[in-house]
């Protein structure tokens, strides 16, 4: 362990050698920035939904509604990305507004104590603020990250974010075991708290601008490259079917742990070490690989390798045999968790031209968020009338349909980076 440790600093020491100044900065403030980064997503991971069972006792709208917050700041991002252009404002500038309005929705909610309305409604504007900045992240990453790189630096911050998580993950959960009632507005402030130290760290970043809009920008000018481009519109297709099969499976993994009606009951703890831990170990072990495989290999190759891994989780967490199941489907699924998120992060810079990668992102999580505002609804109503184990079924088959859709795309070569594929 001691020997894989320093062979990855070594190999990291590398990387990060004859990085300009700008991305050398640029870097080092997204590695400082991927703490609290990694803090705030325990909200989603776990914490959100959890409470939302235990103090307030939710019902399943007030549930769904929770893990589609941040599938509605990616819906909104198209439009949010639009302004911006329109404004003529940095995407340092963008992200750090956004972010300003999430610390506002998590003291909010911290601030409405046991009163279900203010939790609802300050945690959903905190989880959908926080997403809507991921096209402007994009597009720093391709200004300020070297082509040959890009993925193994994102890579390791993805490290560093991932350690936050499960640290906290872990104080958090053993905070809450104490006194649940008591803590959890303490717990919402601390999020409040991260939403500002990222905006610290994205002004200093080196300024980024997006392509001008020359005063004409319309609300879906973006889809324009949709049209224009024949493979990002097939991906986007595959994508679709994907995403929808892993988050209506995803949405149940807390409550799957955490609701009696299932028949596990986890604590606190417990459901911190199950859907945090678990996958973010997971995570922090091969995401590195696929940063690595991200930079060298075919993306049509990379993405059905990463939809296995998925596909092998959903069903073994959902259909396998008790705890067993649990952890190692849970395990699994942050494999391929390591692999989606790279893949899912950086892919528009393959096919999309520097100028255009915050639209071609803008796109890509608008339809995320298409999908993910309705897949929590249609997973709870499926669970509640039949069981989990039937949208794990469904999930999975979904995901096994979007690899068959990929499998055309192998006869064409990956496109280098920015080169675009319209045809």
């Amino acid at each position: 362990m001691g020997a894989g440790a320093r062979e990855r600093d070594e190999g990291a020491t590398r990387l990060t050698n004859r990085l300009s100044a700008t991305e050398r900065r640029t870097f080092q403030l997204e590695a400082l920035r991927s703490m609290p980064a990694g803090t705030i997503e325990t909200v989603s991971t776990t914490f959100a939904v959890y409470l939302a069972v235990r103090v307030f006792d939710a019902g399943v709208i007030q549930k769904a509604a929770l893990v589609a917050s941040g599938s509605v700041g990616m819906l909104l991002s198209l439009f949010v990305v639009q302004g911006v252009r329109r404004l003529g404002w940095t995407a340092n500038k963008a992200s750090a507004l956004l972010w300003v309005i999430a610390a506002a929705g998590f003291l909010t909610a911290a601030l409405s104590g046991t009163w279900l309305p203010g939790y609802l409604g300050g945690m959903f504007i905190g989880q959908m603020a926080v997403v809507m900045a991921v096209p402007f992240l994009t597009q720093v990453y391709r200004e300020h990250y070297p082509d040959a790189k890009r993925g193994r630096l994102f890579a390791l911050t993805g490290v560093v974010r991932k350690l936050a998580g499960i640290a906290a993950a872990l104080v958090f959960g053993w905070w809450l075991e104490q006194n649940v009632v008591g803590n959890f507005p303490w717990l919402l402030a601390i999020y409040a708290g991260c939403c500002l130290a990222m905006i610290f760290c994205v002004q200093a970043m080196p300024t980024v601008r997006l392509r001008e809009s020359g005063g004409g920008v319309k609300l879906f000018d973006a889809f324009g490259h949709v049209r224009e481009d024949h493979v990002f519109r097939k991906l986007l297709q595959a994508w679709m079917v994907l995403g929808f099969g892993n988050l209506i499976s995803w949405s149940l993994f807390v409550e799957y742990a955490a609701n009696p009606r299932y028949g596990f009951e986890l604590g606190p703890v417990e459901v911190s070490w199950l859907t945090t831990f678990t996958p973010e170990a997971s995570y922090l072990l091969f995401v590195f690989l696929w940063g690595g495989l991200f930079d060298r290999m075919n993306f049509f190759v990379l993405r059905i390798l990463i939809n296995i891994f998925f596909i092998a989780g959903i069903w073994v967490y959902f259909l396998g045999p008790g705890y067993l199941g649990l952890y190692l489907g849970i395990a699994l699924h942050g494999v391929g968790k390591a692999g989606g998120n790279v893949a899912w992060s950086l892919w528009v810079n393959k096919f999309a031209k520097t100028e255009h990668v915050a639209e071609y992102m803008s796109v890509h999580t608008f339809l995320t968020g298409c999908r993910g505002t309705l897949a929590p609804v249609v997973a709870f109503s499926i669970a509640g009338r039949w069981s989990p184990q039937v949208v794990g079924i469904a999930g999975g088959l979904l995901m096994v349909i979007s690899t068959l859709m990929v499998l055309p795309l192998l006869k064409k070569d990956a496109p280098g980076e920015g080169e675009g594929t319209s045809s």
